[in-house]
């Protein structure tokens, strides 16, 4: 049977900033009116309270998402702006609801009642009696009070964070001499302002520079540069800790971290530390051995650039030196292999694999009947196929390259969730991943680094995942689940772009067609895979440490000196006399991951067991492939991660497949 016409239309992308506004402005009125009706129920049962609450909020997630969605990818300052603030709106309405007692009365009246629902009503109800809860809404007036204005200023402050993040044009001038070694079709896309070059620090920018500059200073201005290219947000962050603490404390819990986390997997810091700690020694012993050899290297660089003896390793030397590594001692050079995988043809090639893994079908949308937020975005309407015919699944967007006032880094954003409406009827998601790969040029194609072929991989898992989801409600849709769980679908999905045969079938040389990516270059690459992840993984739990010092302290913290402190003693690197301010553009702790970077580690433990129990043997199986589908990402957090895990590996998830892929001994 041919492929349909969607059920549902697109969003459409034509909001002007007053309509950012006074869309936002009537959607919280609504809210609020619904909202006052429900709290004077007299008689309050799951459908008068709940179902109806559940059902608002059903529409208006997918609404609220949409608006606040075009400080993202808007080319319009004032659109950017107005999304912004129309964010900060909404935030505040969020604290207000949070906060109603008269709304707590009703919702906590039925959770006692014990009402007789399906599993997915019951988890809505216990979670909206829970946020309640959690929010103080069993404390004095007072103390509610003392925490609806601090909430509203912690929430003040992470939005102020991402707006100056997502405003950034810092930029450093080089010559030509200082960017020697960094090749020619990055420097030819640099503005040149009197014989000099502007890198911003937009990944496909700084990356390359990092990755490829002979001049260690080079390096080193562009890593200080990019650590303290937004100096104002270092206070914001200090605040918000301080601030994010201080409610911990009125709520009753010892430190922010104990609040987070009471309704995660891990459950408590010290689950959290221990499991970090562990990896800790565990990888630095990989760690100190992977420095002795990038100093080899760096000694027999620095003397064939005649350059002086540097017997340091530094922050700024890492992708440089990894890079060599990469390059000298396994051949794998990324300018070679990103001709191999021409943007284009390679997306069509990962949407294949969907296609038979999950029976998944994508048609793109052209022409005039596209609905986009700019020109480069692609639109597809996406189909499953696994009962005979098709059925719709959702709409799904990608906008991959860098400009000006653009997300800077690579992340799925989901513009509206799926769920079940009052009426009975399905409504289907709208999904957009938003990337900053380089753009083409006269002369070539988009080309994708292994990496960024990775990072993509990554990211359109968070899409699928948003996708096939099918629950009732909003709140449970697609990767609304445990947020150390979030990662692990995607996270699982890159073991793909590491198998022989799977990254065969990705690539396609982009001037020789039809010509894949020969099979000693792929040993090469996969053979590379786990060079210097004792230090990868390091970094990583630099991240999560520093998160986790932070938020199990009382704010009372030097913010800078722990993380310069941590990376020196955690990461291992040195950074001469240099002072950075990285945690200014350490989005994560300001963007729903406080107490939470942990988690890319964490989840990463299920998605090597998934992967090897499940994928290993047969990465293309689509019987595999179906169950998992509908096992793991089907039920979004309808239910318990672990519970979805346990029913796909038949038997509790460990650590085993996570260590002996990393090489470390268990």
């Amino acid at each position: 049977m041919g492929i349909k016409t969607p059920p549902q239309a697109p969003p459409t992308w034509t909001l002007t900033p007053e309509q950012i506004t006074s869309e936002m402005e009537i959607l919280l009125a609504d809210a609020k009116k619904l909202q006052d009706e429900v709290s004077a129920t007299q008689d309050p049962t799951f459908e008068s309270v709940i179902k109806t609450l559940g059902d608002a909020s059903n529409v208006r997630d997918g609404l609220v998402n949409q608006l606040t969605f075009y400080q993202h990818i808007s080319t319009d300052k004032d659109v950017r702006d107005s999304s912004n603030k129309a964010e900060e709106f909404y935030r505040d309405f969020e604290i207000e609801s949070s906060m109603r007692e008269d709304l707590f009365k009703v919702v906590n009246a039925v959770y006692n009642s014990k009402p007789d629902i399906d599993p997915e009503s019951k988890r809505l109800l216990e979670k909206m009696n829970l946020d309640f809860v959690r929010n103080g809404l069993a404390l004095p007036i007072e103390t509610r009070e003392e925490l609806k204005v601090l909430q509203k200023k912690l929430s003040n402050l992470e939005v102020q964070y991402n707006k100056n993040l997502g405003e950034e044009t810092g930029f450093i001038m080089f010559t030509a001499d200082e960017l020697d070694g960094v090749p020619e079709d990055i420097v030819s896309q640099f503005a040149e302002v009197d014989g000099k070059y502007k890198m911003t620090y937009k990944y496909p920018d700084l990356f390359p520079v990092m990755k490829y500059a002979k001049n260690p200073d080079t390096r080193r201005r562009a890593f200080v540069g990019d650590q303290n290219k937004v100096m104002e947000n270092t206070e914001l962050l200090m605040k918000a800790v301080k601030l994010r603490a201080d409610i911990a404390h009125l709520l009753g819990y010892k430190t922010h971290a104990a609040y987070v986390l009471e309704d995660r997997m891990a459950k408590s810091p010290e689950k959290v530390m221990t499991f970090l700690n562990d990896l800790r020694t565990k990888l630095s012993i990989a760690g100190k051995a992977e420095i002795t050899k990038l100093l080899e290297l760096k000694a027999e660089d620095q003397k064939a650039l005649s350059l002086p003896e540097d017997p340091t390793f530094n922050v700024w030397d890492y992708r440089y030196f990894d890079r060599l590594l990469l390059e000298k001692e396994y051949e794998v050079d990324d300018q070679k292999i990103s001709e191999y995988f021409p943007m284009q043809s390679t997306i069509e090639k990962m949407l294949g694999i969907f296609e038979v893994l999950f029976k998944l079908k994508f048609e793109e949308v052209t022409g005039a009947d596209r609905a986009v937020w700019h020109e480069d975005c692609k639109q597809f309407a996406v189909w499953k196929n696994d009962t005979g015919s098709d059925e719709f699944v959702g709409w799904l967007y990608f906008d991959l390259h860098p400009r000006e006032g653009k997300y800077g880094h690579a992340a799925n954003f989901n513009l509206s969730p799926g769920y079940v409406d009052k009426d009975g009827k399905r409504v289907y998601p709208v999904t957009a991943l938003v990337c900053n790969f380089s753009k083409p040029t006269a002369t070539k194609p988009s080309l994708l680094k292994h990496d960024e072929v990775v990072t993509f991989f990554h990211e359109l898992g968070h899409g699928i995942h948003d996708l096939v989801s099918v629950t009732k409600y909003a709140r449970f849709h697609g990767t609304n689940v445990a947020r150390d769980f979030v990662e692990a679908p995607s996270q699982m999905l890159e073991y793909w772009c590491w198998q022989p045969e799977e990254l065969k079938g990705l690539s396609s040389h982009y001037t020789e067609e039809g010509k894949t990516i020969d099979d000693d270059l792929i040993a090469k690459i996969v053979k590379s895979k786990h060079v210097n992840g004792g230090l990868f993984n390091l970094r990583q739990l630099h991240f999560a440490l520093f998160d986790m010092t932070l938020h199990t302290s009382d704010g009372n913290i030097d913010v800078t000196k722990t993380w310069n402190g941590m990376r020196e003693d955690i990461a291992l690197m040195q950074q001469g006399n240099e002072t950075t301010y990285g945690y200014g553009s350490f989005g994560h702790l300001m963007g729903g991951y406080d107490s939470g970077y942990y988690g890319y580690l964490w989840s990463q433990v299920f998605a090597a067991d998934i992967f090897y129990t499940e994928f290993l043997a047969d990465p293309m199986n689509t019987t595999n492939g179906l169950r998992y589908r509908d096992t793991i990402l089907k039920p979004g957090g309808s239910r318990e991660a672990l519970d979805s895990l346990k029913e796909l590996l038949g038997r509790e998830p460990n650590n085993v497949a996570f260590l002996s892929e990393l090489g470390v001994e268990n």
